[in-house]
């Protein structure tokens, strides 16, 4: 009958639909070409990296600070998986001083800081119905002579546009900074206005409820603040940067957004990163006006559970034992951050649709490209489409 007909097409489309709607599935990240995040810039991004610092008891022991500014800077790193090569290819923990900035007129540092290994490390976690077993700390503590402080970058200087998470909480005395943000050193460059920078920062001397987001140089060469490039914004859903929160900064061609749990906080395309670029993560005090004064004996800690980045790159990465401290070489300025239709991306993978933080699901493979397949409703379209054909000779 002819009721008959029309509806074995429609109960095939239902089971269709059902099956658009259910969870992506997980794939691992040999299986992606390219990844999308879920905004709505249609962007691809080529590679995807997951530093996961939840289940490291093995390596979990809280070092004392060491009281000479020397030893702090020659000091051991504090665990043998700071000397691995998931560590070891990806990052470098920092051992600099700030002599030059108190030496400078530019500058208002009142205090030595010195970076050190000692003050980078993995520690159980004691928190009160706990979500993991460890997470990594970055301290800052203010002694006697001198601030110790924490501070680890990419090994790679030649990230161009990524989008970075980490799932993070700052804790603390008044007078830290902790940030994640983008650099590209132009020391050589002369003018503040070839400064290359993207800040997420919390300031332990503001209201918990506050983070300062920036692109760098946020003051002008006659030393005017710049009021386009910086926002200072409220956390969203009366929560604080004392509470664990996933943080996420992209950085695209024209502008760099952030986000907290997923909910956008800042965006701002005045200066936006233009070259390629490391990514750092630091805890630090110097006295400074931005950062405050920390009083002795005082401390502040910066922990991570875990780091995930998706990214493109322009031109080789550049060895670590072959660079100062964030220094860079002259790279190509060909952007991989553009759309992909030339057909290298036959697998579509997302970061952002997985239930398994860390994990990618496979969004579009290169069977629904053939069948211009690109969501849901291209997929129900797809198929109307042939069981409708199907129809007419039943």
């Amino acid at each position: 009958m002819a009721y008959t007909r029309l509806f074995r097409p429609l109960v095939a489309i239902s089971s269709l639909a059902s099956l658009s709607v259910a969870a992506y599935t997980e794939v691992s990240d040999d299986q992606c070409n390219c990844y999308l995040t879920n905004t709505s810039t249609g962007h691809y991004f080529t590679t995807h990296k997951f530093f996961d610092f939840r289940d490291m008891a093995n390596y979990a022991k809280v070092p004392d600070l060491i009281e000479d500014p020397d030893d702090t800077t020659e000091a051991d790193p504090t665990s043998d998986y700071f000397t691995s090569d998931e560590w070891t290819d990806n990052w470098g923990i920092q051992r600099w001083n700030n002599t030059a900035s108190l030496s400078s007129d530019d500058k208002d540092s009142t205090a030595f800081m010195v970076h050190s290994a000692n003050n980078v490390y993995l520690e159980k976690n004691q928190d009160q119905d706990a979500d993991s077993n460890t997470f990594l700390t970055l301290r800052t503590a203010r002694l006697e002579d001198f601030q110790s402080a924490a501070e680890f970058e990419s090994v790679a200087r030649n990230y161009h546009f990524l989008s970075a998470r980490m799932y993070a909480r700052t804790i603390g005395a008044p007078g830290a900074i902790t940030a994640m943000f983008t650099y590209r050193d132009t020391s050589g460059e002369g003018d503040i206005s070839a400064v290359q920078e993207s800040d997420l920062e919390v300031r332990t001397i503001d209201p918990h409820d506050r983070i300062q987001y920036t692109n760098q140089p946020s003051s002008t060469s006659t030393g005017e603040d710049s009021q386009e490039a910086t926002r200072n914004a409220t956390i969203p859903n009366q929560r604080d940067w004392t509470t664990w929160a996933v943080y996420r900064m992209d950085w695209s061609p024209d502008s760099t957004t952030w986000y907290i749990n997923g909910e956008q906080v800042a965006s701002i395309s005045f200066q936006t990163p233009r070259d390629p670029s490391m990514i750092i993560f630091n805890n630090w005090s110097d006295g400074g006006s931005w950062s405050g004064n920390m009083s002795v004996g005082s401390a502040a800690y910066f922990h991570i559970q875990w780091i995930e980045l998706v990214y493109n790159t322009t031109g080789p990465p550049i060895p670590e034992m072959l660079k100062n401290k964030r220094s860079s070489t002259e790279l190509s300025n060909k952007k991989l951050f553009e759309k992909r239709d030339d057909g290298s991306c036959l697998n579509v993978c997302s970061i952002d649709e997985t239930q398994k933080t860390g994990t990618p699901v496979l969004l579009q493979n290169s069977a629904s490209k053939m069948m211009g397949q690109t969501g849901f409703f291209g997929g129900v379209f797809f198929w109307v489409t042939l069981l409708s054909m199907a129809s007419v000779l039943l």
